[in-house]
């Protein structure tokens, strides 16, 4: 039942999407609770402050939300939406024949960018499955993509994803993501400590692979998406913090394009169970 409700929101225009899920995410905001407070603290710390910001925020979120399943289940008709300006900088890289590790924050509409990076090579992509069971079929439906392997958030993920970068080839992970506690650094995001995973900047490091941060910015009234990219400079660090803390800033920069659109409601300054103490915040 949940897979044929997919489908009928898949098949509604973009257009629509967007405007019922901008008013569906202003809804849940205006809602006193965790939410609100949890996007309100957190875009502040990145000095976007004020209701107004908050709510235009929050109706973003009901956009990527309801845009899900349109990208998932009518792939084709979403890419003939999708543009790009940066399509250089993944040019430059494939032409020197390394693989990429693509860093896509949650950002915009992160479903579309793997997708729309189908078109250079395959991409192998790492997924957690969903906590609820009934969205099993629908995500297992949206990952049989040609040319789009998905591979689960586990060790046997992390050894798909070096065979991978060793054959040249590109993948794709969050990095703004909260790891576990043997998994991460503290690193400065937006000027808090944030535990941060080091898994990226690891496997830079062992595979010697470019590294590019990717997001999918959401056009107005639903035109669809324009593809960004930005290129990490090289040699990443060599010390697993510094690595941290050079993806953040990097994605600091990549976020302030479009701020509105990064999914400040995420937990992304919690401590996970067992990690060290959160060292003192920078200025």
């Amino acid at each position: 039942m949940f897979l044929v409700f997919f489908r009928f929101l898949a098949w509604l225009p973009l257009p629509i999407l967007h405007g019922v899920g901008n008013l569906a995410g202003r809804a849940v905001y205006a809602w006193p609770g965790k939410y609100r407070q949890r996007l309100r603290a957190n875009a502040s710390q990145a000095g976007y402050a004020g209701a107004a910001f908050a709510r235009k925020s929050a109706g973003q979120a009901g956009k990527m939300i309801l845009e899900m399943p349109k990208v998932w289940l009518r792939n084709e008709q979403c890419l003939q939406k999708v543009q790009s300006d940066d399509n250089a900088v993944v040019h430059e890289a494939l032409a020197e024949g390394r693989g990429i590790l693509y860093l896509t924050p949650h950002l915009g509409c992160f479903e579309i960018t793997a997708r729309y990076l189908i078109q250079h090579g395959p991409i192998t992509v790492m997924y957690r499955p969903p906590r609820q069971a009934f969205l099993e079929p629908v995500m297992e439906q949206a990952r049989n993509t040609s040319g789009l392997k998905a591979v689960p958030a586990n060790m046997q993920g992390v050894r798909e994803f070096v065979r991978a970068l060793k054959r040249g080839e590109a993948v794709g992970m969050l990095p703004d993501q909260v790891p576990g506690s043997g998994d991460g650094v503290w690193a400065p995001f937006f000027g808090r400590q944030a535990y941060t995973m080091t898994l990226a900047g690891k496997l830079a490091a062992q595979t010697g692979v470019a590294v590019i941060l990717t997001a999918g910015e959401r056009l107005p009234a639903g035109k669809g998406w324009r593809i960004h990219y930005v290129r990490l400079p090289e040699p990443l660090p060599a010390e697993p913090q510094a690595q941290a803390s050079a993806i953040n800033s990097a994605m600091e920069t990549l976020i302030r394009r479009f701020p509105q659109q990064y999914l400040w409601s995420y937990n992304r300054y919690k401590t996970p169970p067992g990690a060290p103490p959160r060292p003192a915040d920078t200025l």
